[in-house]
This record gives structure tokens, C-alpha cells and sequence, in this order.
């Protein structure tokens, strides 16, 4: 495992920012880490990346303590802060260097490494350029290349897609899904779309305490091992007929001529549905599957 979170609390004076969280990040995959605001993301990075030290309970990255061996933690993370601190006034690869050369990284290996992350970041063209002088999106962009240029396994990102317009929300989305081939990811974010698009798991945090954690689909069916299919006829049909597919559970009239197909999980029964309508003469107006969005979810699971 890549990243262990071990009965996590961080306290600051009488308030407990995080209360006894435990959780476990595999390596290659991408964790979206959940929760209103204050609800404890950012302190539990923080500590993950040795900026603060734990109250109680542990995290281990890659094996190694954050109380304990932070030099060793330190160079197994990279880390992108909600508010990325760029030196302005330095230029884009001038930067990139400095990052790798307080990295311990020197000669053709850091010119190489830097290389490497202004093309995987799409900087190519803007390497020349002030920090200062670059939108927002490219900064988000240096950001990332500054946290992965010393090659960790681990990336953390707070909030990276936040006050990013739509177009450059989808290139730092899909920067992050390339990376997560081969990394592992923990990043915070409050849009829902992001974490239905590129997470494999989810961890949802509420005034310091674990509410959820579990992959994507299953946090969507409600932790139950059965999906809902909605289907659409031009006329009223059997339920017999539906109800007898392999894998269904129960069908149940929903509004006039359609349906909601209850089955497990790992069934897929569209193809069964199509063979029954054509089979039976049924036209077939619509079907598609009934998922509960994230963003109810995530509202019923953070309130007060």
C-alpha cells in the first residue's frame, strides 16, 4: 500500500480538526478525498506531507512514518497546496530547476527531469516566460511539474482545479488521470464531476470524522451490490417477461410505460431487454441506468 492513515487525529486547542480516521490508498490509485469546508481535508495533508505534526494516530507513506521519517516521507511525496506558492519573479524553468536542486537532483539528471516535466505538463511553449506573466491554469500546471519533479511515488493536491475556468479544469483533469497511471493520487475537491470522471475510491470527511469511504460505484448504489436500470416502452408490457432476465432481482412500474429494473451488480442485462422487446414486439423508447448523484450523496452524508 502507498499510503496508510492510522487513527489520524489532529487537535488545536479544543477543537479536533481530525477525530480518528483511518484509511488505506493502494498504490496506482486516485483518491478523491471529500468534505465540506473545515471538515479536516487540508490538515490531513498537511500532516501526510510533514508540514504538521499528528495529535495521535500515524500515516505511513510508502512504509515510511510521518513522525518518524519525514526526511524519508518528504521524498517519496509530491505536494501541491490549495494556494500554490510560486516565485513570481522566477522564470518557468529557472523554477523547475531550483525545485530538482533542492531535491538532491543535479547535472543531466536534473536537466532531464525538468525536461521531462515541462512536457508532460504542457509547458513547452510557456518555459521562457515569467510565473508571474502565466494564467492561472499554466501556474496549476508549474505547480504540478514542481511536485513531480524529484519523481515520487505519491502526489497529494488540494483543491488543484479550484478558480480554473471550464477549459482548463478538463486539461489539469486529464493531467491528473495520466498521472495516476503510474502514481499514486490523493486529491481534495468540491466537484463532484471531477471525482465521478477520474477516481477510482472516495473518502468523505465530516467536521473531522469519516463519514464514507469505498470506490465510486459503490458509494452511488448506497453500498448495496444491486444497480436500477430505467427502461421505456411505448406501451404498457409483461413484467413477467422482465422479471425473468438472469441476474434481475425485481422490476417495478415507475411512471406510465416505463420501468425500474432492480438487478445485481456485476449483471448486465441490457442485452437481454433489447432481445425481449424485439422478441415481443415491444418498441423500445429509452434505457439507461439509474445512479444516484454524487452530489446528493455527498449533501447526505455532511449534514449537521
Amino acid at each position: 500500500m502507498s499510503v496508510e492513515v492510522k487513527n489520524l487525529t489532529k487537535t488545536f486547542g479544543a477543537q479536533r480538526a481530525v477525530d480518528d480516521i483511518s484509511f488505506v490508498v493502494e498504490q496506482g490509485q486516485i483518491l478523491g478525498f471529500l468534505g465540506p469546508n473545515g471538515a479536516g481535508k487540508s490538515t490531513t495533508m498537511k500532516i501526510a506531507t510533514c508540514y504538521l505534526p499528528p495529535t495521535s494516530g500515524t500515516i505511513l507513506v510508502n512504509g515510511h512514518d510521518v513522525v518518524q521519517e519525514p526526511m524519508a516521507v518528504r521524498r517519496n511525496v509530491g505536494y501541491l497546496p490549495e494556494h500554490n506558492p510560486l516565485y513570481l519573479d522566477m522564470y518557468v524553468h529557472e523554477y523547475l530547476q531550483f525545485v530538482a536542486s533542492v531535491y538532491g537532483l543535479k547535472g543531466k539528471l536534473a536537466k532531464a527531469r525538468v525536461q521531462e516535466m515541462v512536457e508532460l505538463c504542457g509547458l513547452t511553449l510557456e518555459q521562457g516566460k515569467k510565473i508571474g506573466a502565466l494564467s492561472k491554469g499554466y501556474r496549476q500546471r508549474v505547480g504540478l511539474a514542481q511536485a513531480l519533479v524529484h519523481d515520487p511515488q505519491v502526489l497529494i493536491l488540494d483543491e488543484p482545479t479550484t478558480g480554473l475556468d471550464p477549459n482548463q479544469i478538463v486539461e489539469i483533469r486529464s493531467l491528473i488521470k495520466q498521472i495516476g497511471r503510474d502514481k499514486t493520487v490523493i486529491f481534495s475537491t468540491h466537484i463532484m464531476q471531477e471525482v465521478a470522471a477520474i477516481c477510482d475510491r472516495v473518502v468523505i470527511i465530516n467536521r473531522g470524522k469519516l463519514v464514507a469511504n469505498s470506490d465510486v460505484a459503490s458509494l452511488q448504489a448506497g453500498g448495496k451490490n444491486e444497480k436500477v436500470t430505467l427502461v421505456e416502452f411505448e406501451q404498457p408490457i409483461e413484467l413477467d417477461a422482465l422479471q425473468s432476465i438472469q441476474g434481475v432481482l425485481r422490476v417495478e412500474p415507475a411512471q406510465a410505460n416505463t420501468y425500474r429494473i432492480i438487478s445485481r451488480r456485476d449483471a448486465d442485462i441490457r442485452s437481454n431487454v433489447f432481445r425481449i422487446a424485439a422478441e415481443r414486439n415491444w418498441p423500445l423508447v429509452g434505457l439507461r441506468q439509474e445512479e444516484n448523484s454524487l452530489e446528493k450523496i455527498f449533501q447526505q452524508l455532511t449534514k449537521n
